[in-house]
């Protein structure tokens, strides 16, 4: 997905109405889609493939993660010494970490993980996090009970 360095092309209501079509229904066909938003199933096609390669929205099947096999999830705070970024983009480059964003507060960087469990989130912590170098401390959230995740919010 873009970030604020890379701005994100501009957007026309009809692609805004394209996004909110398949935040409404990822599998939805291009052609009911078309008859939505007054385009040709060629021309949502094409549009669509434009957002895709720019980054603007991605199509992914959501899972529950300890429905697969996942049953540890957690928000992990990171503190760093010195620049964030390098930090980011190592935290960035491991499998198990589904989210990395930069923040204020008490943490430099948020960082959600998707384990198979504690000994799984453990190992994680231990060996590949914290030994990140610029990683000064963390601080771990573990997700007791999932009451709220959304991805159809619209665009603006």
């Amino acid at each position: 997905m873009g970030t604020p360095a890379e701005p994100a092309p501009a957007l026309d209501d009809t692609s805004k109405a394209i996004i909110e079509q398949l935040q409404d229904d990822g599998r939805r066909a291009y052609a009911t889609i078309g008859r939505a938003v007054g385009l040709s199933e060629a021309a949502v096609r094409q549009r669509v493939a434009r957002l895709l390669e720019a980054g603007v929205v991605q199509i992914v099947a959501v899972t529950d993660p300890a429905q697969v096999g996942f049953t540890r999830q957690a928000m992990v705070g990171v503190r760093c010494s010195g620049p964030t970024e390098p930090v980011a983009e190592a935290l960035a480059a491991v499998d198990e970490i589904a989210y990395v964003v930069a923040s204020t507060g008490s943490f430099d960087l948020l960082v959600e993980v998707v384990c198979e469990d504690d000994a799984h989130l453990l190992e994680l912590l231990s060996t590949r996090v914290r030994t990140i170098e610029g990683v000064r401390s963390t601080e771990t959230f573990t997700y007791l009970r999932l009451f709220k995740q959304r991805y159809d919010w619209g665009t603006r």
